[in-house]
């Protein structure tokens, strides 16, 4: 995984997640850092932090043959807020995969692993994720698909839960502008015995990024999801957001080292 262009850097950014998808392989072996600061930590539209600050970052070596690792991590609060655990406060995001080009496009193909550590109150279900995906880019346009190999963040019984997205960066001539837009659908598998069709949505995303130099990058943007009521909880907290799905202006800056 890259993320020395700072264009991409941007994006993941404004994005809030490692942008591991929207590169072309590398042409010789790096090693990169980056680490991003946020007014609010979205994850496929849905608030990780209930409206408030996060701080990220993360680590990446890619080789020349295509091959990737690395490692991401973000302040989050949804699950304590939820009553889930008692003090789980990180996601740290394990990662490795594949990329290389035919042509035009260029593809990418790997595994993910979501870790939320913290101790988990009796009944709930570990919200560690692992997921393949495979994402294919051309020309401004990538196409992605993530699939989960076990329970989809703690829902039970969602074994082979999808998201689907559409993303595209358009860079303005020399300027250090980049218009971004998403498109996002999450559908949460249900099994015989438990129904979690209630935790399906949408999300869309649209931002503007700026190089600022120095390996600096800023980035705006605004993000909505179609989700339901299940994404609200009660919360006593009057600056916890209770409702984790609904619009959001995003405002971040990044740097890559």
């Amino acid at each position: 995984m890259l993320k020395t262009k700072l264009i991409v850097v941007a994006l993941s950014a404004a994005f809030a997640l490692p942008a591991f998808a929207e590169e072309a392989p590398a042409a010789a072996p790096a090693l990169t850092s980056n680490v991003t600061l946020i007014n609010d930590y979205l994850y496929r539209g849905i608030s990780q932090t209930g409206a408030n600050p996060a701080i990220q970052g993360g680590f990446d070596y890619a080789h020349a043959s295509g091959l990737y690792v690395g490692a991401w991590g973000s302040s989050i609060s949804w699950l304590s807020d939820g009553g889930v655990t008692s003090n789980s406060g990180l996601e740290l995001d394990t990662y490795g995969g594949y990329k290389f080009a035919t042509g035009d496009v260029s593809y990418d193909l790997g595994y993910l692993r979501y870790n939320y550590p913290g101790n988990y109150k009796v009944g709930a279900t570990n919200a560690n994720t692992d997921e393949v995906y495979a994402a294919l880019t051309y020309s401004i346009v990538t196409a992605k698909a993530s699939y989960s190999l076990g329970n989809l963040f703690g829902y039970t019984d969602s074994i082979g839960s999808t998201y689907l997205e559409l993303n595209a960066a358009y860079p303005l001539a020399d300027s250090g502008y980049t218009l971004g837009a998403h498109y996002g659908k999450q559908t949460v598998a249900s099994s015989g015995v438990t129904d979690n069709g209630s935790y399906s949505y949408s999300d869309y995303k649209l931002s503007v990024s700026k190089d600022l130099g120095s390996g600096f990058a800023g980035a705006l943007a605004y993000s909505s999801t179609n989700a339901t009521s299940a994404y609200t909880y009660s919360t006593l907290d009057p600056n916890k957001s209770n409702d984790l799905g609904k619009g959001r202006v995003l405002v971040s800056i990044g740097r890559a080292l």
